[in-house]
């Protein structure tokens, strides 16, 4: 949890600026503004992204929809922050999977930096995959047990939160633009 005495969006830009890597936008909103969109879930099913059943932090191992929503709500106020990668056309798979390395790396930084926060991410749980600034194909010790708990970033959809309905809740723009992909965390805390 975010100490009172700490200014989270002040926070996320110190580190944005030690690390190299620029946030596109970031607001403050209550968590009770969050739309929740249960049927996110059932396009998991579908493992549209290539994480459903291979990670702990996608479904079905995941926290349920409800017990997710809880803690969500739990906290008086969610941080949304965005990165922005621009691609060399709508096919560039590599500058795409270079923005979620370095958005990852980001928001890793930052919940290092907010011991116990919940920090929600772009795409599934980065921790395992991301080290030292590279990208790995280590996978998530998925199904045996999770290698580093503590350090889980649960991705925002997996929680059933709509990233669209988030950005327009937020104001923070969703699409940047042609040849460029936006990447979304968020940080609950209770300031």
């Amino acid at each position: 949890m975010i100490e009172s005495t700490v200014d989270p969006q002040k926070l996320i830009s110190d580190i944005s600026v030690k690390l190299n890597i620029p946030i596109r936008e970031s607001a403050v909103i209550p968590s009770s503004a969050i739309i929740f969109s249960p049927e996110l879930l059932e396009c998991c099913k579908t493992n549209v992204c290539g994480n459903y059943n291979k990670s702990w932090t996608c479904p079905p191992a995941c926290e349920s929809f409800e017990k997710q929503r809880e803690k969500i709500l739990s906290h008086k106020n969610a941080l949304i922050f965005t990165t922005v990668r621009e691609l060399e056309d709508s096919f560039d798979y590599e500058g795409m999977e270079k923005g979620r390395m370095f958005h990852s790396m980001l928001t890793i930084e930052i919940k290092k930096r907010l011991a116990g926060a919940l920090v929600f991410g772009a795409g599934g749980c980065p921790v395992c995959s991301v080290k030292d600034g590279i990208s790995e194909k280590t996978a998530c010790a998925y199904p045996d047990p999770c290698l580093f708990p503590e350090k889980r970033i649960v991705s925002i959809e997996a929680a059933g939160i709509n990233v669209t309905e988030l950005s327009k809740t937020a104001k923070v723009t969703y699409n940047n633009g042609q040849n460029s992909v936006t990447f979304f965390s968020l940080v609950l805390f209770d300031k």
